[in-house]
């Protein structure tokens, strides 16, 4: 990895419709525009800086000394300690209002320090240079649909296709740049005045942050969690992408490099308990509203994933010019899971409008009949072997773990009926639900080993299983649950985490393997305090902390020999398993009893 910054040198900045990624080098290395899942015009991150970046830092050089958001916000201070004198650049995006902007202000600590800034503008994943004029204070950069107009009183001038500014800055001095973005048939937008948009960035997110109901132990670094998933959120819908970023690998050099940019329904439940459970209830409300809007139409036509205006077509493909992070090809766009069968995600769909409806939102007819068309589908198509919540390329196989989201999924309607008063075949209902858990437990569990399998038959076992008491499929005191999560424990550790599953050993249909996958690790904290083991969980959940970056970002996964984040980051899914971890283990601290407390984690039913 010589020369390539680590994925957790990266800091993020957001506008609630696309994100930036920042080095400690003070490079903005991915940018996409104007939309998270639009083609990039910064994607160093993905081959090297002749791929687009835009660099602001002193011009001696190398990575800051230190960097940190401000409060509850995503303003980034980054500052450089030289030889000449404290540097600070002030790193934002404003909420958006007409057009994207990133603001950039250098501001003179100490001292004078020469700065250098470098421009490097390429459109379409790298591949398009634009066409750069000057046109009096501003340069304009247009290539095809795409404008962007640089604003700053330093003067500029360009070589071998980049632009260029050195400069020095002194104490109590401020250097604005202004970076806007518009569509190129439209006219120059006015860019904002860079200390009032800083000013009206810190205030957006500290109203925010003021809705925050959480307080207790870790309240840092579940408000920090917050911030970033709000960060992940589509504004103009309430969709919320998986991450930030395509193709970060799960490991380095090897090809499981996957588009991110996209909403998967399987997060919908795990992200409305978190939502929820800190008192967002707006931001629940805007994704449960996009969740029914996506899924709506034939419940034979459900996919796994949407783009972020609930989109269908996710057409995957590989740019061949960028040559992955790391070397790690292909860089893919577009995602080709979109079009798997995975049974989870009808059972999953189910349980977040069923949450959302008894956490009190309000709902209208459309919510129910559309829970309904959904259930009449996997009432037929329950049997059917599919590709798992792991979206494997390998055979399609009776998954346990989707079996038991179909379960939870026909619970979800009975309950609605028995305590919601909602209209519905609740006898044969009762029956499909009877009939699942009947084949489950005959089927994917293994009396020799007490534990349940990855799928029927198998030897191997799948850390989605620790979510089936989480599923309410069986209670937290029932022997087969303490076996599984021991099982899982012993193993799919490595380095004190958790593989989501032994990729030698499941065909899915890919070479090579991956890291710890933090989401898993964070169930396996959860399925520990869930059986009693409180001292274990929490001592697992403050590990897991300590991968966060010094600023709070956590990816996909991580690499426990070497100690480095692998894959897309920031990763909605490892923020919300911190966030509802963090909200189990206050509760179980507070109790001796083994079950959890949080009714919104572990929904109460009938084991059967």
């Amino acid at each position: 990895m010589s020369g390539v910054p680590p994925i957790e040198d990266y800091a993020l900045l957001g506008d609630l419709q696309t994100a930036a990624l920042v080095s400690r080098e003070g490079a903005i290395d991915w940018l996409c525009l104007p939309r998270f899942d639009s083609p990039a015009c910064f994607a160093a991150l993905l081959d090297d800086d002749p791929a687009g970046t835009w660099r602001v830092a002193p011009a001696s050089g190398g990575p800051a000394t230190r960097r940190a958001y401000r409060g509850d916000s995503l303003v980034l201070d980054s500052e450089w300690d030289t030889p000449d004198g404290t540097v600070r650049v002030i790193d934002f995006m404003p909420p958006r209002d007409e057009s994207a902007e990133v603001v950039r202000i250098v501001e003179g600590v100490t001292g004078r320090v020469p700065m250098r800034m470098t421009l490097r503008l390429r459109f379409d994943y790298g591949h398009v240079v634009p066409w750069v004029r000057r046109r009096g204070d501003d340069l304009s950069a247009v290539a095809g649909p795409d404008a962007v107009w640089l604003r700053t009183p330093v003067p500029t001038q360009g070589r071998e296709l980049t632009t260029f500014a050195e400069f020095d800055v002194t104490a109590g001095q401020r250097i604005p740049f202004v970076l806007t973005h518009q569509l190129s048939h439209l006219p120059r937008p006015q860019p904002v005045a860079a200390g009032q948009a800083l000013h009206d960035t810190e205030r957006f997110w500290t109203e925010w942050m003021s809705r925050c109901s959480y307080t207790g132990p870790w309240e840092g670094a579940v408000r920090r969690s917050l911030v970033l998933l709000k960060a992940l959120t589509y504004a103009p819908t309430g969709g919320i992408v998986a991450a930030a970023t395509t193709s970060l690998p799960e490991e380095i050099g090897g090809m499981r490099n996957w588009d991110y940019r996209y909403c998967w329904l399987r997060d919908a439940t795990f992200t409305l308990q978190a939502l929820l459970g800190t008192g967002f209830v707006t931001e629940a409300r805007e994704w449960r509203e996009w969740l029914v809007r996506a899924v709506a139409g034939d419940p034979a036509q459900l996919q796994i994933m949407y783009g972020l205006d609930g989109r269908r077509r996710l057409p995957e493909m590989s740019l061949p010019w960028l040559s992955g992070y790391a070397g790690s090809a292909p860089v893919r766009v577009g995602n080709g899971a979109a079009d798997q069968f995975q049974l989870d995600v009808w059972g999953e769909v189910l349980d977040g409008l069923h949450l959302a409806r008894d956490a009190g939102l309000p709902s209208n007819d459309t919510a129910w009949d559309v829970q309904r068309a959904l259930l009449d589908y996997l009432e037929g198509n329950w049997r059917q072997p599919d590709n798992s919540l792991w979206e494997v390329r390998g055979p399609q196989r009776q998954f346990v773990h989707s079996k038991v989201t179909a379960w939870a999924g026909v619970d979800r309607a009975v309950r609605s009926v028995e305590e919601q008063g909602l209209d519905g075949p609740v006898d044969k209902w009762r029956a499909l639900r009877d009939e699942i858990h009947r084949e489950v437990c005959a089927n994917g569990f293994d009396a020799d080993r007490n534990t349940f399998t990855q799928s029927y038959g198998s030897d191997e076992l799948d850390a989605a299983l620790l979510l089936i008491p989480r599923l309410g499929f069986l209670p937290w005191d029932d022997p087969r649950v303490a076996g599984t999560v021991n099982a899982v424990q012993a193993e799919l550790s490595h380095g004190g985490f958790v593989l989501r599953y032994r990729p030698e050993k499941t065909d899915d249909g890919l070479p090579g393997g991956e890291g710890v996958f933090l989401a898993c690790s964070f169930w396996l904290a959860d399925a520990l305090a869930g059986i009693g083991r409180i001292e274990a969980a929490t001592d697992l959940f403050e590990r897991l902390l300590g991968l966060r970056n010094d600023v709070g970002l956590l990816s996909e996964e991580y690499d426990p020999v070497h100690g480095r984040h692998l894959g897309n980051t920031p990763q909605a899914f490892s923020l919300v398993g911190l966030i509802n971890t963090a909200r189990q283990l206050r509760g179980s601290r507070t109790t001796t009893s083994a079950a959890p407390q949080d009714q919104n984690l572990s929904p109460t039913t009938d084991p059967r």
